[in-house]
């Protein structure tokens, strides 16, 4: 019996814009099959220049308001290259332990990390806005091909 080797996708993740749209986080996002924007976009614009890269999913951070952010979901849970992906602004607002997921993708504190905790992994990209204390601008991508799922940091030279 034949098995079908996992999707190969480049997954771009950004978060907390605040209305700013950096031609450098554009630059790291280039190449993405899909962006995930885990919130505090602050403007419908942010969303509009991203999806001329590529499909864009977003999810409502506490900075968002409007009709447009209302249209935005708190959470939610996506499949790309094989995997199940769950998107949540804060993550200490997260209902529940989502099941079956692989990736965890939040943003809100500004500090982007990876870590590992029972099989899954937890991506904050870090704030893609303005700069917050002294903490770096970043973005993340991850891949996803027959080799695994490899989620990497990028830090913008702003």
């Amino acid at each position: 019996m034949a098995t079908s080797k996992p999707e190969s996708c480049r997954i771009g993740v950004i978060s907390d814009t605040h209305g700013l749209v950096r031609p450098e986080a554009l630059k790291a996002l280039r190449g993405s099959d899909l962006i995930i924007h885990a919130g505090d976009v602050g403007k419908p614009e942010v969303l509009e220049r991203l999806q001329w890269l590529a499909p864009v999913t977003a999810v409502r951070g506490n900075v968002d308001r409007g009709a447009w952010a209302d249209e935005l979901p708190e959470e939610r849970t996506v499949e790309a290259g094989g995997a199940r992906i769950h998107v949540v602004h804060n993550l200490k607002a997260m209902a529940s332990e989502p099941a079956g997921c692989r990736v965890v993708i939040s943003g809100h504190s500004h500090r982007p990390s990876i870590q590992r905790r029972d099989g899954v992994i937890y991506l904050n990209p870090g704030s893609a806005g303005p700069r917050r204390f002294t903490l770096p601008v970043a973005v993340a991508t991850i891949h996803l091909d027959g080799r695994g799922l490899r989620p990497r940091l990028v830090e913008l030279a702003v």
